[in-house]
């Protein structure tokens, strides 16, 4: 299996950066992992961190091929979440650190993904978004029940809050996973935080993507947004 990866953050209008990502390759396949710490919360960096470095570990621990996809991206993401919540426990004040989490499984050309909160993954064949997660947010809500505009989801007040995280509660949050989705050659995934998506027109995402190299294609987005 071939792949191409590219990836790109910005500092935007932050004083941190809480976003993280990481690519763990190996022969059998690969794992891709975006985090985006809770900001208005204290250890949003700490707790997209602690994900990356603990689902980084496992991969170590029990590497690739995953035998039951599903089950192994849920417990991922599970293992991860209990990790933050211990993280925040050391802290001195101890804290209740949060952030979100999209991870994506590519093994034996197939992928499977999951996420938790509203950084997305999109799959894009031929430009076109064939597949796109739905954000766990309260405005994502209120559009599905129609309540609201699509146009209204981009500049409501609480267009940032999210109604599932990994961390910051006790309680294992509902961690949504998709079925198992055949690859074909140039087909495109692609993990990023609300700081991306949310200021780009989402019908360009697909065609600017395929716009040269990948990683100048992803640095010219990211200027966009």
């Amino acid at each position: 299996m071939q792949f191409e990866i590219g990836r790109t953050s910005r500092l935007g209008n932050r004083q941190v950066n809480q976003d993280r990502l990481t690519a763990i390759e190996s022969d059998d396949g690969v794992v891709l992992v975006l985090g985006d710490g809770l900001g208005g919360k204290p250890g949003g960096d700490l707790a997209s961190q602690t994900l990356i470095d603990t689902i980084t570990e496992q991969l170590t621990l029990h590497p690739l091929p995953a035998e039951n996809p599903e089950k192994f991206l849920r417990e991922l993401l599970r293992r991860a979440h209990h990790a933050i919540l211990m993280a925040g426990a050391e802290q001195r004040p101890p804290i209740a650190p949060g952030t979100t989490a999209v991870i994506a499984l590519v093994q034996n050309g197939t992928a499977w993904w999951a996420h938790v909160g509203d950084s997305r993954l999109y799959l894009f064949r031929n430009g076109v978004p064939l597949y796109r997660t739905q954000d766990h947010s309260y405005v994502e809500e209120l559009y599905q029940a129609g309540r609201i505009t699509l146009q209204k989801t981009h500049d409501h007040p609480m267009r940032n809050y999210v109604t599932k995280c990994i961390g910051l509660f006790n309680k294992e949050p509902e961690i949504e996973v998709s079925p198992s989705v055949p690859l074909r050659v140039g087909d495109i995934l692609l993990l990023c935080s609300d700081g991306f998506w949310e200021p780009l027109d989402e019908l360009q995402l697909g065609t600017l993507i395929q716009q040269g190299p990948l990683n100048e294609a992803l640095d010219n987005l990211a200027e966009r947004a």
